[in-house]
């Protein structure tokens, strides 16, 4: 600009000079992202060396103590299983230290934990160490179930749809897997299109545990009403209160995400999820419908098996595979936000505090006082990127003198 002035460039020379200059701005700036995109997607797809250490030594602590190995839960409370008197909680996971979080916050924070039962589903490869972590540390009075899914006659037997659809979902993704070197070595896709596809490596999106909430009244059959947690979340609160609310013949109680002071987190509608440039899409649904939240759900399950909404969901996801998943974005809520649509009994924002894994400026005042919060997104509080004023509202759930713990260099 002061060669400019001072008439070392001619008009033409500084426009071809500037439009080269801001040239190779954009050039960095685009290169800089991706790189944070790649940096993000290694933090939050990673397993810490400490929790694979945890699973290691309750897998051989499974097999060498047969404290480690007893039947969850003990013979005469097998009937509470299938006892609609109590409060029945299902977790899905395959993190034992996520697991136990959850598990340890909703039992201290409850009321009256000689009612509450906690169904632990996991996965064959960490069943075991979930057992044994279960069984050396109980948490009575409260009753605790652990079963991996092949222990389920249901999902042993025959087809199921949802590992149909997470098959050929795989070889869909499978034309962009290409590995995280690859795909951020394309120079011609924008950065966002990039962090999609990054995103889409997270074994997250292709694991059973993500989808197995949409089959609950088929692996529960004998039980009316579940809590499902996610194993994201800290309990701050006493949740059986969540049984009195009257869900007016609707399945899904969940935390309405359009509404709210925090605009990043509480600006969700369904245009936010789903592909409206789509026909499939825009033909069915109005974009600015309000979206909803999974991570704390109440689902009645009597009113769900009156409804087709199971089938409702393995038939878009169907869609969406046949549409190279272009009708919505990656994960499971896109595809249950179509299934449970006019099935939703919105709740108070109480209940489900969310965004606590997406960025640093969420009010802590707000969280303290918060029934349930929600740690969504890529900075879990188990990982070195979470928020570190955040966090401790997880780790105070965690026992660190805890000798399994320790050994794994497990710290607060």
């Amino acid at each position: 600009m002061v060669k400019m002035k001072e008439g070392g460039y001619d008009a033409k020379t500084f426009a071809v000079k500037l439009r080269e200059m801001v040239t190779l701005m954009e050039q960095r700036t685009r290169l800089a992202k991706i790189q944070e995109y790649l940096y993000r997607h290694v933090a939050s797809s990673s397993i810490p060396k400490q929790l694979h250490c945890l699973d290691l030594r309750l897998a051989h602590e499974h097999t060498n103590n047969a404290a480690a190995r007893l039947q969850l839960p003990s013979a005469e409370l097998v009937p509470a299983l299938v006892d609609n008197s109590y409060y029945h909680f299902v977790l899905a996971s395959d993190n034992v230290l996520a697991a136990s979080v959850v598990a340890t916050s909703l039992v201290r924070n409850c009321l009256r934990p000689n009612k509450v039962v906690i169904h632990i589903i996991t996965d064959r490869k960490t069943y075991y160490p979930m057992q044994a972590w279960f069984s050396l540390h109980p948490l009575s009075p409260a009753v605790i179930e652990v079963k991996a899914l092949h222990h389920f006659d249901w999902f042993s037997k025959g087809k199921v749809p949802v590992l149909e659809a997470m098959e050929k979902d795989q070889k869909v993704r499978s034309q962009f897997r290409g590995g995280s070197s690859a795909i951020v070595a394309n120079t011609s896709e924008k950065p966002n299109v990039i962090a999609a596809k990054l995103q889409a490596l997270s074994p997250k999106y292709n694991s059973v545990m993500n989808h197995i909430r949409i089959h609950l009244p088929e692996l529960f059959p004998s039980l009316n009403k579940v809590v499902f947690l996610d194993d994201d979340i800290v309990i701050q609160t006493d949740l059986t209160p969540l049984w009195d609310i009257d869900m007016n013949g609707k399945v899904n109680g969940a935390v309405e995400t359009c509404n709210g002071e925090d605009k990043f987190v509480m600006s969700k509608r369904l245009k936010s999820y789903l592909n409206f440039s789509h026909p499939l899409i825009s033909e069915n649904f109005n974009p600015n419908e309000c979206a909803w939240a999974y991570g704390m759900n109440i689902f009645d399950l009597e009113a769900w098996r009156r409804t087709n909404i199971s089938n409702k969901y393995h038939h878009w996801v169907a869609q969406n595979i046949k549409s190279d998943l272009s009708l919505w974005q990656l994960g499971t809520l896109p595809p249950g936000l179509i299934a449970f649509h006019g099935h939703v009994h919105v709740i108070d924002p109480f209940w489900h505090m969310l965004g606590l894994g997406y960025q640093e400026n969420t009010n802590v005042d707000d969280v303290e006082n918060a029934g349930v919060i929600h740690f969504n997104g890529r900075a879990k509080p188990w990982l070195d990127i979470a928020f570190p004023e955040l966090r401790s509202l997880w780790t105070k759930y965690v026992d660190f003198s805890d000798k399994f713990i320790k050994s794994c260099n497990i710290r607060a």
